[in-house]
C-alpha cells in the first residue's frame, strides 16, 4: 500500500515558553542579566524562532566576559542553529564549530548534546563525511562514559534523529529504545509529567520507524505503550489514534479502524489544538488510500476525502491542501471520472513538487493514467516520462549518498590500517609474551582434566560396582523367586488332576451329593487358580521396562461387582460393598482390580477358621483423597507378617506372601498407598490411599 507523504512531528506545545523580549534593566547583576538572556535565548530556540534568535543571540555576546567559554560556545551555537536552517549551511559550520570549541574549554558541558545534533545534521547537509563520522565517534564516546543520566539519554535520541534522516531505521530504532530505557532511569518526581510525555513522543516516533520497517506487530505494542504516557496530552493522543489507524490499515482490520477513527473524532471536537487536527485530517487520507487501493471503494474514500476538504480551510497546511487534492485525483480516476481527476491533480502538482519528489512522481504516474485515459497520448508520454526521470534521480541520489558512506568507511579503515601498521611491532612482542603464558596455563589445564578425568574413572567404577552388586541380588531374588513358583503352583495343579483322577477311576466312592459338591469345588479351584497364574504373570509384567498403566474414569461399584463374582464360590464368608458416595476414580483398572482381589483372597484364608466370617469393603472420599478400605473380622496377626508389603527384598511363597509383593508393586504402579492396621484376635484392616 502506498504512503501517504505527510510527516507530521510532534511538538510539545504544553512545555512552550512566552517569548516577550526580558527587559534588563529590571536586573542588578551581569550575571542575573546573563540567566534571563540566555533563558529567553533557549525559548526561542525550542520554539524555532529563528528569525529573533540569530538577532538576540549576537546581543547576548555583550553580556559575557572573554573567559566564559560556556557561554561563548552557547551563543555560538545559537547562531549556528539559525543558519542551518535558515540553510545558509557555510555560516552554520562555521558558529558551530566556534562553539565546539570553546565548548572543549569549558567545565559546563550541559550543551554538547544540542550543538552535536546540530553539527552532524549540518555536515550531512554540507556532504563533511569525515567531520559527520568523527561526530558520531564522539557521541558514542560520551553516551558510553557519561554518568549524567539527562545527556545520555538526548544523545541517544538524537543519534536516533540522525539515522532515521538517513534512512537507517535499524540503528534509529536501537538508539530510540536505549535513549527510553535511559529516560525512565532518569524519571523523578518533579519532572515526571514534562519526561513521561516525552517518553511517549519518543515511543510514538519509535511506531512510525516500525511501520518504515514493515513491522506491524511491534509497531502496534510500542504505540499502545506510548498511551500510557501520553493520555494526558490531547495532541499526543490524536498520533497515537493516527498511527493505530495505519496500523490496522496494514492489517485490513475495518473495524478496529473505524474503533480508532470515532475515539480521534471525538478527542479533536473536545478542544483538541491545530497539531491534533493535523493527524485528523492525515487519518482521513490514510483511510481513503486503504479504501482505494485494498477495498475498491471508491465512493466511500471521497466521503473521507470531502470531510479531509471540508476541515482544511481551518485546519490545513499548503501540504495538506495538496495532499488532499491528490487523493482527490487518486479516487476520481479510479472512479474513471478523469477531468474531476485531472482538475485536482493539476491542483495538487506545484505544492507537491515543490515539497516531495517521491510523492511528485506517483503524482506524474496518476497524471499519465489520466491522460491517457482521456486519449492524449502525447501529454500521457510526457507526464510518464517525467514519472521515469524523477524515479531516476530518486534512485540515483541513494546511490550517492551509499556511495559516500562507502568512501568514508574506505578512508576510515585505511587509517585503521596505518595505526595497526604502527602498532605492529608492539603486538607481536605482546603476543610472545602472551604465548609463553599461555603455554603455562595450558599445561596447568592439561594436568587439572587427567587429575579430573582420573577422579571420574574412579567413580565410575565404584558405581559399576555397586550396580553388578545390586544387580547379583536381583538375579538371587528371581532364581528364589521361580523355585517358590515351581513348588507353590504344583500344589493346585495337583489338587485338580487328583479330583478329576478321583471322579474318573473311582466313580463308585462319591455318591450324587458328593459328586456335584466336588465338580463345584474342582470348578472353583480351577478357576482360582487361573486368576492366580493372570495374576502373576500381570506382575511379572509389570517387573518388565515400559510397562506402564493406562489410567482412566472408572466406577468402584464396577470392581466392587467384579470382586463379587470372582467370589461368588465362597460360601462360609460373608462379602460386603459399601459406596454411599458413588466415587469414580482415575487409575488403571486392572491393577486396581488385582490389588482388590489378592486383599479379599488373604482375608478369605484368615478366615478359615472363623464360624461368623465377615468381610467389609467400604470406598469414600476425605479431604479431597479418595480411600478403599478391607475389614475382616479374622485372628490377626503382626506387622512382621505384612512385611512384604514394604520391602522389595522380602521374597516369600505364594501361600505366605506372593499376593502382598503383587499388591506392594502393582500399588506403587498406580501411585496407590496401603497401610495395615491388625491385633490378635480382632482381625485386619487395609486401606488404600488413591
Amino acid at each position: 500500500m502506498r504512503k501517504i507523504f505527510i510527516l507530521v512531528l510532534i511538538f510539545i506545545s504544553y512545555f512552550s515558553y512566552g517569548q516577550k523580549e526580558p527587559n534588563l534593566s529590571k536586573f542588578k547583576t551581569q550575571k542575573e542579566k546573563l540567566q534571563v538572556w540566555v533563558k529567553y535565548c533557549d525559548e526561542l530556540f525550542e520554539n524555532g524562532n529563528t528569525e529573533l534568535l540569530k538577532k538576540n543571540a549576537k546581543k547576548g555576546f555583550v553580556l559575557i566576559k572573554k573567559d566564559d567559554f560556556e557561554h561563548l560556545s552557547l551563543f555560538n551555537f545559537y547562531l549556528g542553529s539559525t543558519f542551518d536552517y535558515l540553510i545558509e549551511v557555510d555560516s552554520a559550520v562555521y558558529y558551530l564549530e566556534k562553539s565546539e570549541k570553546f565548548l572543549n574549554k569549558a567545565k559546563n558541558k550541559q550543551n554538547t548534546a544540542r550543538l552535536y545534533k546540530e553539527l552532524l545534521f549540518v555536515y550531512k547537509n554540507v556532504g563533511l563525511v569525515n567531520k559527520r563520522e568523527r561526530i558520531i565517534l564522539d557521541y558514542k564516546k560520551i553516551i558510553d562514559s557519561t554518568k549524567q543520566e539527562n545527556q545520555k539519554y538526548l544523545l541517544q535520541e538524537n543519534l536516533a534523529d540522525y539515522y532515521i534522516s538517513v534512512g537507517q531505521y535499524e540503528k534509529s530504532l536501537k538508539y530510540y529504545l536505549n535513549g527510553i530505557q535511559t529516560r525512565k532511569k532518569a524519571l523523578n518526581g518533579k519532572s515526571l509529567k514534562k519526561d513521561s510525555i516525552a517518553i511517549g513522543v519518543k515511543l510514538v516516533n519509535i511506531t512510525d520507524i516500525y511501520l518504515n520497517l514493515e513491522k506491524t506487530n511491534e509497531g502496534l505494542e510500542s504505540i499502545k505503550e506510548s498511551e500510557i504516557y501520553i493520555k494526558d496530552y490531547k495532541t499526543g493522543m490524536a498520533f497515537v489514534y493516527k498511527y493505530l489507524i495505519a496500523i490496522y490499515v496494514n492489517k485490513d482490520d475495518i473495524n478496529e479502524i473505524e474503533k480508532q477513527y470515532l475515539k480521534l473524532s471525538k478527542l479533536v471536537n473536545s478542544g483538541a489544538e491545530n497539531k491534533a487536527w493535523d493527524a485528523y485530517l492525515a487519518s482521513d487520507l490514510t483511510i481513503a488510500d486503504y479504501l482505494i487501493t485494498k477495498k475498491k471503494q471508491f465512493h466511500s474514500a471521497l466521503n473521507y476525502i470531502n470531510h479531509a476538504r471540508s476541515l482544511a480551510p481551518k485546519y490545513a497546511s499548503k501540504y495538506m491542501l495538496g495532499s488532499i487534492d491528490y487523493m482527490s485525483g487518486e479516487a476520481y480516476l479510479a472512479l474513471k471520472q478523469y477531468d474531476k481527476a485531472l482538475f485536482y491533480l493539476k491542483k495538487a502538482e506545484p505544492i507537491v513538487k515543490e515539497d516531495d519528489p517521491g510523492a511528485y512522481s506517483w503524482l506524474k504516474n496518476a497524471l499519465s493514467k489520466t491522460y491517457a485515459a482521456k486519449g492524449l497520448w502525447e501529454l500521457a508520454y510526457k507526464n510518464q516520462s517525467e514519472y521515469s526521470k524523477i524515479k531516476d534521480t530518486i534512485l540515483n541520489e541513494v546511490s550517492k549518498k551509499n556511495i559516500a558512506e562507502m568512501e568514508a568507511k574506505y578512508q576510515n579503515h585505511l587509517k585503521k590500517q596505518e595505526i595497526a601498521n604502527k602498532n605492529l611491532q608492539i603486538d607481536t612482542a605482546k603476543k610472545q609474551k602472551y604465548y609463553f603464558i599461555g603455554g603455562i596455563f595450558l599445561l596447568a589445564i592439561i594436568g587439572s582434566l587427567l587429575f579430573y578425568q582420573s577422579r571420574n574413572r574412579k567413580k565410575t567404577n565404584e558405581k559399576l560396582q555397586v550396580l553388578n552388586t545390586e544387580l547379583d541380588e536381583a538375579n538371587k531374588a528371581k532364581t528364589r523367586f521361580f523355585s517358590i513358583l515351581n513348588h507353590d503352583l504344583r500344589g493346585p495343579v495337583a489338587n485338580l488332576v487328583f479330583f478329576l483322577q478321583l471322579q474318573k477311576e473311582s466313580p463308585e466312592m462319591l455318591d450324587e451329593e458328593s459328586t456335584k459338591r466336588m465338580q463345584d469345588k474342582t470348578m472353583a479351584g480351577a478357576e482360582n487358580l487361573l486368576n492366580s497364574m493372570e495374576d502373576i504373570l500381570q506382575w511379572s509384567k509389570s517387573q518388565m521396562e515400559n510397562f506402564k498403566p493406562q489410567p482412566k474414569n472408572i466406577a468402584v461399584n464396577s470392581i466392587f461387582d467384579d470382586t463379587a463374582k470372582h467370589f461368588s464360590s465362597v460360601e462360609h464368608v460373608k462379602i460386603t460393598f459399601e459406596n454411599t458416595e458413588n466415587l469414580q476414580l482415575i487409575t488403571d483398572e486392572n491393577y486396581l482390580k488385582t490389588i482388590i482381589r489378592n486383599l479379599t483372597a488373604n482375608s478369605i484364608k484368615a478366615l478359615e477358621k472363623k464360624p461368623t466370617a465377615i468381610i467389609v469393603w467400604k470406598a469414600w472420599q476425605e479431604n479431597g483423597q479418595n480411600y478403599l478400605s478391607i475389614t475382616d473380622n479374622g485372628s490377626g496377626g503382626t506387622q512382621e507378617q505384612f512385611k512384604a508389603l514394604y520391602d522389595e527384598k522380602e521374597v516369600v511363597g505364594i501361600k505366605t506372601g506372593l499376593g502382598l509383593h503383587l499388591i506392594r508393586d502393582l500399588a506403587k504402579a498406580i501411585d496407590c498407598e496401603i497401610t495395615v492396621e491388625t491385633n490378635q484376635d480382632t482381625g485386619t484392616k487395609f486401606t488404600l490411599t488413591l
